[in-house]
C-alpha cells in the first residue's frame, strides 16, 4: 500500500483524482443537474470552485457529499478513507488520528462518515435468486456472556440494557454478497422483516437450527438447517451449511476484539456497514476498493450533531 500517493500528500490531486470518479463525464451541478459549467480561476477564487451556466449557484466536487465543509484537507479524507478500505479487520479512530496528524475527535468523525460512504456502495436489490443460496445466521456483540440469550426480552423492554448484548443478523449469497444488520431481538417476526426484505425468496435459504428461521423458510423456494447443538455442520457432501456466513462473523469479530474492542450500540449499525463493504468487495484491489467507496459519498452527507456525542473507537 503506497501512501505517498500524491493525492495522499497533495489536496490538488486529491481533488483532481475525486473529480475523475464522480465527473467522468466533466462538472456536473449537484443544484440542478447541468453539465454546463466553468471553472472559476484566479486567487479571487477557492480552488476547485464551478460556477453552473444554466442555475449560477457555485460549487465544487465535495458538495452534497460526506466531505461538504469540512475542514479537513481532501487529501486527508483520501488517505484515511484508503486505510479504512484496505485494512482487512478495520481501524481505529486512535491510529487514524496518529497517522493523519488530527485529533481524535477529527478521526473518530472521519471515520463514522465514511462508514456511512460505504453503506449500500455494493448494491441495494435483493441477495440470491434461483438456483442460489443465501445462509443467515444471527450473532452477538459486546454484553455478558451470560446475557446472550436474553436479547429475546429486548423487544418488551426497549433499548438494549443492563448488559445485554446486541445482535446482529447477516445473510450471504455464496460467492456472493453479505448484508448485516443490528436488530432488536431474534425472533420469528424480526427474522422474516429482514429475510423477506433482503433476499429474493427464489433462493434456497441455509440455517442453523434456530426456531426463527421456520416460519420464514416456508417462502422460500426451500429450506434446509444443520444442528450446531449436535456438532452438525455441514451434510449432503457439504450442500447443506451455514460456515460462509460464520466465516464472515469470524472476520466481524476479529476486528471488533482486536481492534475496536467496543462498539457503541447507536453506531453498530455503521460498523456492520463497513465490514459488509470490505467483503463484498474482497474481489477488489486495495485501490480499487477505495475508489468503489469514495462513489458512496454522495448524497451522504453527515453531520456531526447528527452523529451524536457518544464516541467508540
Amino acid at each position: 500500500m503506497d501512501i505517498t500517493s500524491p493525492r495522499f500528500t497533495d489536496e490538488t490531486a486529491a481533488r483532481k483524482h475525486l473529480e475523475s470518479l464522480r465527473w467522468p463525464q466533466g462538472p456536473f451541478c449537484p443544484h440542478c443537474g447541468s453539465f454546463d459549467a466553468t471553472r472559476l480561476e484566479g486567487k479571487k477564487h477557492r480552488a476547485g470552485l464551478v460556477q453552473c451556466n444554466d442555475c449560477r449557484e457555485q460549487y465544487t466536487v465535495t458538495v452534497g457529499t460526506v466531505f461538504e465543509r469540512s475542514k479537513v484537507p481532501l487529501n486527508k479524507w483520501l488517505l484515511a478513507n484508503h486505510l479504512l478500505c484496505a485494512s482487512k479487520k478495520g481501524m481505529s479512530a486512535h491510529e487514524i488520528h496518529r497517522l493523519l496528524g488530527v485529533t481524535y475527535k477529527t478521526a473518530w468523525f472521519m471515520c463514522h462518515r465514511l462508514r456511512e460512504a460505504m453503506k449500500g456502495a455494493t448494491g441495494t436489490g435483493p441477495i440470491g435468486g434461483s438456483g442460489k443460496f443465501v445462509e443467515a445466521d444471527e450473532t452477538y456483540v459486546g454484553g455478558k456472556e451470560k446475557n446472550k440469550h436474553a436479547d429475546k426480552r429486548i423487544g418488551k423492554q426497549g433499548p438494549n440494557t443492563s448488559g445485554l448484548k446486541n445482535v446482529v443478523v447477516s445473510l450471504v449469497e455464496r460467492n456472493g454478497e453479505v448484508r448485516s444488520f443490528h436488530v432488536a431481538n431474534v425472533s420469528g417476526p424480526t427474522l422474516r422483516t429482514v429475510l423477506v426484505q433482503n433476499a429474493d425468496r427464489n433462493s434456497w435459504l441455509m440455517t442453523d437450527e434456530h426456531s426463527g428461521y421456520l416460519g420464514v423458510g416456508k417462502e422460500f423456494k426451500g429450506h434446509s438447517s444443520v444442528a450446531h447443538s449436535t456438532g452438525e455442520y455441514a451434510r449432503l457432501n457439504g450442500l447443506i451449511h451455514s460456515n460462509t456466513v460464520e466465516n464472515f462473523f469470524s472476520i466481524f469479530k476479529r476486528g471488533v476484539i482486536g481492534t475496536y474492542h467496543h462498539l457503541s450500540e447507536a453506531h453498530l449499525h455503521r460498523y456492520t456497514a463497513e465490514f459488509d463493504f470490505r467483503y463484498n468487495t474482497r474481489k477488489d484491489s486495495d485501490t480499487e476498493r477505495a475508489d468503489i467507496a469514495l462513489l458512496g459519498i454522495e448524497g451522504k452527507r453527515l453531520t456531526y450533531r447528527r452523529i451524536g456525542q457518544s464516541q467508540a473507537c
